[in-house]
């Protein structure tokens, strides 16, 4: 089985969120008094007492402006949380936030969307990522949240 490694936001990405995000909107920074935010700069749960902020992120309009492609429809803004200041890349590898239900959605080289699964145990994400590769069409996975859609991180082959 192969191992699979999530991507966190892309830091120049983030640089930009922090200032814009891509809704156009200033971020408005916040200390977080409880924690438990899914932070995608790092890709771990906020802690209390750190900054942070939720932004709106449109990862497949990024994608496609640095690649060429043209997903059309299928490019969607959503919100994110990260860090209000520049932090820490992810401490480890692997797949992070998969204690809850998640959903795989498939993309293809021009970001069209070919496909999801619905992953219910956390012991299911190795199978559905092999599944989504032993598709040559599958460019990359997007991990999602089941109750509000919002964008987790990316899975590419390694």
């Amino acid at each position: 089985m192969q191992h699979y490694t999530a991507r966190p936001v892309p830091p120049a990405a983030l640089k930009d969120l922090r200032t814009t995000d891509d809704a156009g909107r200033v971020p408005a920074p916040f200390t977080d008094g409880e924690g438990g935010a899914p932070l995608r700069c790092c890709l771990r749960r906020s802690r209390p007492g750190e900054r942070i902020a939720l932004v709106s992120y449109a990862p497949l309009r990024r994608w496609a402006t640095r690649t060429g492609a043209h997903p059309g429809a299928y490019d969607e803004q959503g919100p994110v949380f990260v860090h209000a200041e520049e932090c820490a890349r992810p401490e480890a590898d692997g797949l992070p936030f998969t204690g809850a239900h998640r959903v795989l959605r498939r993309y293809s080289g021009d970001g069209h969307i070919l496909g999801g699964r619905l992953v219910e145990d956390p012991d299911g994400f190795a199978p559905a990522l092999q599944e989504a590769f032993d598709d040559p069409a599958v460019a990359f996975v997007h991990v999602r949240a089941v109750e509000y859609g919002c964008f987790l991180y990316e899975v590419r082959r390694d």
